[in-house]
């Protein structure tokens, strides 16, 4: 199940980071984030980054946002350098970030703001069936307080998709999630992205939700972060993350994480 690098690089991309580096540099000194990755991503494939914490992972997802720049190497999303944020990558993070001032539906419009040629009513209705999708018909004028952490993670994957960003990029959405909302969110997440046929690139330390949800995941070593193996997931969906079959995947992916972990960061892997 192991795959060769080499073979993922030779047709079109939709998305192909080249010999991306990176190092922070703080008063306490340096941090070298990522060495030399380079990684393509195919048009509707749902690609997994897995890791310990500290691995460069949600690092490597900033800079194909146009959120960071690399140091040395280069993101190209259809073709084009990516030199800063667009609304063709999409962004959704751990902590929902929705606005408390705005319900539902409001903030799922806030995202359509990108979408400037949008008449106020298209906007609505493209809001609307977004939330549909979801599954939050009948939430789109309750108030953010009033939801819970699962509600408001699916009003932010709703914000993220209305604009019809060419690229999903999902750092940890799930993390603070219990495990009964999570189970239901990983189905949920494969219906959508059935649905929609968007390219998504998830950032995640869980290697059973890894291999529930990506086509491919991706594995890194810590610092700095390179990608030392890559995993082909051929499992039919949708998954369930209980199943014997998906649990020989998450095995074979969790025994080579731990052979290029450092002892002390062997806990890190779920």
């Amino acid at each position: 199940m192991t795959i060769d690098t080499e073979l993922l690089n030779v047709s079109p991309e939709k998305l192909v980071v080249e010999g991306v580096s990176k190092t922070f540099r703080t008063q306490r000194g340096s941090v070298h984030a990522l060495d030399n990755v380079s990684l393509s991503v195919r048009e509707g494939e749902f690609v997994c980054l897995v890791g310990p914490s500290g691995c460069g992972k949600s690092t490597l997802l900033n800079i194909i946002a146009g959120l960071e720049m690399p140091d040395t190497g280069k993101v190209l999303a259809d073709g084009k350098p990516v030199t800063d944020a667009g609304s063709d990558r999409m962004m959704m993070f751990q902590e929902s970030a929705l606005f408390p001032w705005l319900d539902v539906i409001g903030n799922v419009l806030f995202g359509l703001k990108l979408k400037p040629k949008l008449g106020r009513k298209e906007r609505r209705e493209v809001a609307k069936f977004y939330l549909h999708l979801v599954g939050l018909d009948k939430f789109i004028r309750a108030n953010i307080h009033e939801l819970s952490g699962g509600m408001k993670q699916r009003v932010a994957l709703a914000r993220a998709l209305a604009p019809n960003p060419r690229v999903l990029l999902m750092d940890e959405p799930f993390a603070a999630l219990d495990a009964l909302t999570r189970e239901q969110l990983y189905g949920d997440m494969q219906e959508i992205w059935a649905k929609r046929s968007k390219t998504i690139v998830f950032v995640t330390h869980n290697v059973r939700e890894a291999a529930c949800l990506g086509d491919r995941v991706v594995l890194f070593s810590p610092h700095p972060g390179r990608i030392q193996e890559q995993f082909e997931i051929n499992l039919p969906r949708p998954r369930d993350i209980n199943s014997v079959d998906l649990a020989k995947y998450s095995t074979e992916i969790r025994q080579a994480l731990k052979r290029h972990l450092k002892p002390e960061t062997s806990e890190g892997a779920e």
